[in-house]
């Protein structure tokens, strides 16, 4: 499981615990959605103390979840941007660990489902031209569990490049620029919705 654009790194057991508490995960949302904040403007987007985001963003940065945005900080006001990470099995190495991971795959799932139905709610007003540029897209096919990870490296990989090319070449002065979210969802289905003969 991947969250935000590469380069990215696997994380251990305790960095992946400390990325699960709730206020944690909407902080690192709003940093991947809206782009790099302050704790005081987290505090204000989420309802929150800019003390407590403070010190959620300390521990974030502990685990090197997030890290400080340089170009736009100063001696009086930290800026804070997220940082891309990964988890697989090896992440998992206890009961707290397995949890952690389950909570944090169903928190970014059903972050992907509110922001794509937040789209299909607002899509009929949408200007012509971001109706025409989105897309919504799938497949379904069976596989045996390593060719679903190669399917999954390759798409992860055509991500990077494409996301790469575009941030070095589009014009950040641009007029009409708006944050775009970009998934990719690869798994397979549920056990009770397997057809009794699979097919192609």
């Amino acid at each position: 499981m991947s969250e935000v654009n590469s380069p990215r790194r696997y994380v251990d057991s305790d960095t992946l615990k400390a990325f699960s508490h709730p206020l944690r995960m909407r902080m690192y949302d709003y940093l991947k959605d809206h782009g790099s904040a302050t704790a005081s403007m987290l505090a204000r987007a989420l309802g929150e103390s800019s003390g407590q985001t403070s010190y959620h963003l300390r521990q974030l940065e502990r685990h090197g979840l997030v890290s400080e945005d340089t170009e736009r900080g100063s001696a009086r006001e930290r800026w804070w941007r997220p940082e891309g990470f990964s988890y697989g099995l090896e992440s998992i190495v206890d009961d707290e660990s397995k949890l952690a991971a389950a909570v944090t795959l169903q928190h970014w799932s059903r972050r992907a489902a509110e922001l794509q139905v937040a789209w299909a709610d607002a899509v009929d007003g949408e200007d012509e031209a971001w109706s025409e540029a989105a897309i919504n897209a799938e497949a379904s096919l069976s596989l045996t569990a390593d060719e679903l990870a190669a399917l999954t490296q390759r798409l992860q990989a055509a991500l990077d490049e494409a996301v790469e090319e575009v941030a070095a070449t589009r014009d950040k002065e641009a007029a009409g620029q708006r944050r775009v979210k970009v998934f990719i969802h690869a798994f397979p289905l549920a056990a009770e919705d397997q057809p009794s003969v699979v097919s192609r």
